[in-house]
C-alpha cells in the first residue's frame, strides 16, 4: 500500500521559479511515483533519488508538459523512463517488453496497493482501460505475483 505519510524530498538546487501547479502536481503524485520506484530498488535511498530525479526532468520541461493533451500521462512517462533507466545495469541493451504497461499497472495495483481510479490518476488514463488492463494482466503471467 502506498504511505501517505511519506516525506518530500528536498528540492535543494531546483530552480526558485517553480510555478504552482507543479508544486502541486509534485504534491499530489510523489507518494506514488515514490511508491512504485520503491519496487525496483533495494534501498528506499535509491528510489528517492530516481523520483527526485524524474521530477528534476519534469521540472525542466514543465510548460511542454502542460501544454500536451494529457500532462498526467506525460509526466508519467518521463517517471517510468527515469526509474527503468536507474534500474538497467550499465551497458546493457533493454530487452522489449511487450507487457511493460501491462506490467506498470500490475505493479501499481498488486504491490503498490493501489485501486483502479487510483492507477487511472497516476498514469493519465481512464478507469475503464486500467480495469480491462488489469483484467488482461491477471489472465497473464503478470497476475501471478
Amino acid at each position: 500500500m502506498t504511505s501517505r505519510h511519506v516525506r518530500p524530498i528536498d528540492l535543494g538546487a531546483q530552480p526558485p521559479h517553480l510555478s504552482l501547479e507543479f508544486v502541486a502536481f509534485r504534491e499530489l503524485h510523489l507518494p506514488r511515483y515514490l511508491s512504485y520506484a520503491k519496487v525496483w530498488f533495494r534501498e528506499p535511498g535509491r528510489a528517492a533519488e530516481a523520483v527526485e530525479l524524474a521530477f528534476r526532468a519534469l521540472a525542466a520541461v514543465w510548460p511542454e508538459i502542460l501544454g500536451s493533451p494529457n500532462p498526467t500521462a506525460a509526466a508519467w512517462q518521463i517517471v517510468r523512463s527515469t526509474v527503468t533507466a536507474r534500474t538497467a545495469p550499465p551497458d546493457a541493451t533493454p530487452a522489449p517488453r511487450a507487457t511493460a504497461e501491462d506490467e506498470d499497472l500490475a505493479i501499481l495495483h498488486y504491490v503498490v496497493g493501489l485501486a483502479t481510479p487510483e492507477i487511472a490518476d497516476v498514469v493519465g488514463a481512464d478507469t475503464a482501460s486500467i480495469a480491462s488492463q488489469l483484467r488482461h494482466a491477471l489472465r497473464s503471467d503478470i497476475g501471478e505475483w
